[in-house]
């Protein structure tokens, strides 16, 4: 299990689902974001990418090196992601300094940085799908990467939203922890109907205490404070982040490679 890889990728998709949410928040908005409480907000995104890509960068053979990881753009998906990344931190350093000037273009430039992140998950989720990893080698991960980005995008966005947009990211959050649940109580399932890797995935999961904690402690509470209370406490964000990293440890973890089966009979 890489830790560098587990908190690069879940910051990441933190600082998109701020940025999704933000656009989300403005897109009927009689007049464009301006201001410095805007602003000021727009640099949370920002540090939370900025600390992303300082931890990944020692998950690398050589730090140093890093800014080579564009090289090879052409035939690496990870050199689309490091690329990706960087466009998304550029419009965010655009955009925050737009709001800081009230420029009337912050608020298509919020929207922009958005589309761009999504489009950056996206890529991102492709890195983590090798033919190597049968039960990751298709949209899985992008999968949980956008869930991730949702579910915790407007959790923390609840900290700075004003009163009226409050019920609107409760109920993001309420459909995304619904869809997350679904989407991880089915996985193990059809892992188990695949092929030899892939069943050793479905059971590791199934068999793993730490998927059920899992399930019980982000889905299940989520949903429940959710639905009787129609608001996001103060807390359940952190409780959130401390399940999406979890099941980000799970697939370092419990998923199973090619390697695997090596000298056996497949």
């Amino acid at each position: 299990m890489e830790l560098t890889l587990v908190i690069f990728t879940v910051l990441c998709q933190v600082a998109v689902g701020l940025t999704v949410m933000m656009a989300l928040r403005q897109w009927r908005a009689s007049e464009g974001p301006t201001g410095p409480s805007l602003s000021n907000e727009w640099m949370v995104p920002g540090f939370v990418l900025l600390v992303a890509l300082i931890v990944g960068t020692f998950h690398l053979g050589h730090p140093t090196g890093a800014p080579r990881a564009i090289v090879h753009l052409g035939t690496s998906w990870l050199s689309r992601e490091a690329l990706a990344f960087m466009v998304f931190g550029v419009l965010i350093i655009v955009a925050f300094f737009a709001l800081r000037k009230e420029s009337a273009n912050g608020r298509t430039l919020i929207k922009l940085t958005a589309l761009v992140g999504l489009a950056a998950l996206f890529v991102s989720g492709m890195v983590y799908a090798p033919p190597s990893f049968p039960a990751l080698n298709n949209d899985v991960p992008i999968l949980f990467f956008v869930l991730t980005a949702f579910i915790l995008g407007s959790a923390f966005s609840s900290y700075f939203a004003e009163e009226s947009k409050q019920r609107l990211l409760a109920n993001i959050l309420l459909v995304s922890l619904i869809v997350g649940l679904v989407v991880n109580l089915l996985l193990p399932s059809i892992w188990l109907s695949g092929d030899k890797v892939m069943q050793m995935t479905g059971a590791a999961y199934y068999g793993s205490g730490l998927y059920w904690l899992r399930l019980a402690g982000e889905f299940g509470l989520g949903i429940a404070i959710l639905g009787a209370t129609k608001k996001i406490p103060f807390w359940l964000p952190v409780v959130l982040l401390a399940g999406e990293l979890l099941g980000r440890i799970m697939v370092f973890t419990h998923v199973a490679n090619t390697a695997s089966i090596m000298g056996s009979i497949y």
